[in-house]
């Protein structure tokens, strides 16, 4: 299949772009601007524009049979001047299925968004949350111009657990830093509370399962493993070799501060995938350790080739 990875230079469209080029599909990757010669996508064909603009037309999406959407944006990329309703209105609830009906009228057939798992999990969560309504509404009204012609489809991760060299790893230097030991000023707890994990290889795994299978106007929640954030953290801390126990504490901890925790400290997200969406997936769970263990790495080798 010719597919396009919209956002195919971020932490989850590239790994996307790289399982699909391995499972043998023709890989073009969509970014705002040019790719670094540290990505994983660095030699894949590029497309460079912004769909929240928008800049692209139907004839640049006419060569393509899928498109695997994963450049949705969400709280780490708002910035404080951003204007809040602007912002969830062109990157979310208007943008995704702007650029997804422009994908119908370019003759695409497969269409897959990454979206989140909040209000699939929950729908009153979207009730309280501007970004979690805003995920929603991309969600619905993308999966609204499904059809016998267009198999548009929704995947709703939950926090997903990995890195690529560039942005992701900068946002987790400091964390990998602390779980080795190396940020005393951080204290050894977590917060209470808990969520679902994925990694971006499952995640990946599970995009092209729904590229190749996916049911036209189906919303699939997809997980792997329920974890509290005191074993996340203590995670982290043996895959960095740090040596100690953390323990949980109910207050704000500044690696996870309780802006990042949507459902409030102390509450947890807990589900299973359900049997129909792992048959129509087919993707691999029981990969958060491995995945936690390679963020490290990722990381660190990051750190020594920039220098820092």
């Amino acid at each position: 299949m010719k597919v396009l990875v919209v956002g195919g230079t971020g932490m989850i469209g590239a790994h996307v772009a790289t399982l699909l080029r391995e499972r043998g599909d023709d890989v073009t990757v969509a970014a705002r601007g040019p790719v670094p010669h540290t990505s994983p996508v660095a030699d894949f064909p590029l497309i460079t524009a912004d769909y929240t603009v928008p800049t692209l037309t139907a004839d640049d999406l006419s060569g393509f049979e899928g498109i695997a959407f994963a450049a949705g944006q969400d709280i780490r990329h708002k910035t404080r001047t951003d204007d809040d309703e602007e912002f969830w209105r062109t990157t979310q609830s208007e943008g995704v299925p702007r650029f997804a009906a422009l994908a119908k009228a370019a003759g695409v057939t497969r269409f897959v968004q990454v979206g989140s798992y909040y209000h699939q999990y929950d729908p009153a969560l979207a009730d309280a949350n501007p970004y979690v309504a805003a995920r929603r509404d991309a969600d619905e009204r993308t999966r609204a111009l499904a059809d016998s012609s267009f198999a548009a489809c929704t995947l709703n991760p939950p926090s997903i657990l990995g890195v690529v060299p560039g942005a992701s790893a900068e946002r987790y230097r400091r964390f990998v830093a602390w779980a080795a030991g190396d940020q005393p000023d951080i204290p050894d707890f977590a917060p209470p509370g808990g969520t679902n994990y994925m990694s971006a290889r499952s995640l990946a795994q599970a995009v092209a399962g729904a590229l190749h299978r996916g049911e036209p106007g189906a919303a699939y929640l997809v997980g792997d493993e329920n974890l509290t954030y005191r074993e996340f953290f203590q995670r982290m801390v043996d895959a960095a070799g740090g040596g100690r126990t953390i323990v949980e504490r109910d207050e704000p901890h500044p690696l996870l501060p309780d802006a990042a925790i949507l459902q409030g400290r102390g509450n947890t997200i807990a589900y299973e995938t359900d049997a129909e969406t792992m048959r129509v997936l087919d993707y691999r769970r029981g990969d958060c350790t491995r995945a936690i263990g390679q963020l490290v790495t990722t990381v660190r080798d990051y750190e020594r080739t920039a220098g820092r």
